[in-house]
């Protein structure tokens, strides 16, 4: 879903699936970008717990800010990331843009408001360099195998040829033929059930995602398969990262 340039590294364009993307599974994301804290959704609240301290987080039904901190600074802060989003959307096709009305854009500048879902986000997209560096190895592998029973079996049958009597070779080389055949059926079998397990992996991790994020309290993000929503998320977090990358290169957090 995190759909960035960055993002393209890792499986081929072609070998990405009907996503385009890899995303990462993550149980407990919310754990270890808080230090090990935890973070519990109940009664449509978040609180995050670490270790002994308590600290009631936002309100996800109604978006209210809770907790320690100057409330006016907070509301400042709001308005700051409110108005950079909606500076940021216009960026997007006007399809999209028609779709992210004031509200959800206000609900994600609430989300955005301590750091924490850049946290969560960055790790998403860190992770998911990594996964897809592994499912384009294990890919590479399976080829890299096949090319090698493919040239052993090519072997073996120059082999064969050069021993065989005259009179032989009208029978071994059609056996040849079927044999290096069958060896091709099964590779091409082997090579897609390879690719449906790495598109049902991708497929979780999307929903697996979607969990995060919506646990965290990030608008617009819920399990979905429809294209245009998974489109439409993707969008999302690109505003994420963008407006992450220009809070870091001002030194941090604008007021």
């Amino acid at each position: 879903m995190i759909h960035s340039k960055q993002a393209q590294r890792g499986l081929p364009t072609a070998e990405r699936g009907p996503l385009a993307v890899v995303l990462l599974r993550l149980r407990n994301v919310l754990v270890t970008s808080l230090n090990s804290g935890r973070i519990r959704k109940y009664a449509g609240h978040c609180t995050i717990v670490s270790g002994q301290n308590k600290t009631r987080g936002m309100d996800i039904q109604s978006g209210s800010p809770f907790g320690q901190g100057d409330s006016t600074k907070q509301q400042e802060r709001h308005y700051y990331l409110l108005s950079e989003l909606q500076t940021l959307v216009k960026d997007l096709p006007s399809s999209f843009q028609q779709r992210l009305s004031y509200t959800t854009l206000s609900d994600l500048a609430l989300a955005l408001i301590d750091g924490t879902v850049y946290e969560i986000v960055q790790r998403l997209l860190d992770i998911q360099h990594l996964t897809e560096r592994n499912l384009y190895n294990q890919r590479q592998k399976l080829h890299c195998e096949h090319q090698a029973l493919k040239q052993e079996l090519t072997k073996k049958h120059k082999a064969a040829l050069q021993v065989c009597k005259p009179h032989n070779l009208a029978l071994l080389k059609p056996t040849q033929q079927a044999e290096f055949e069958a060896l091709e059926v099964r590779l091409k079998e082997e090579q897609k059930m390879m690719d449906k397990k790495i598109v049902a992996e991708m497929d979780q991790k999307v929903i697996d995602q979607q969990n995060t994020l919506e646990a965290a309290g990030v608008a617009g993000f819920f399990i979905t398969t429809n294209p245009q929503e998974l489109t439409m998320q993707m969008n999302l977090l690109e505003l994420i990262l963008k407006l992450q990358q220009k809070e870091s290169q001002s030194g941090g957090f604008c007021y």
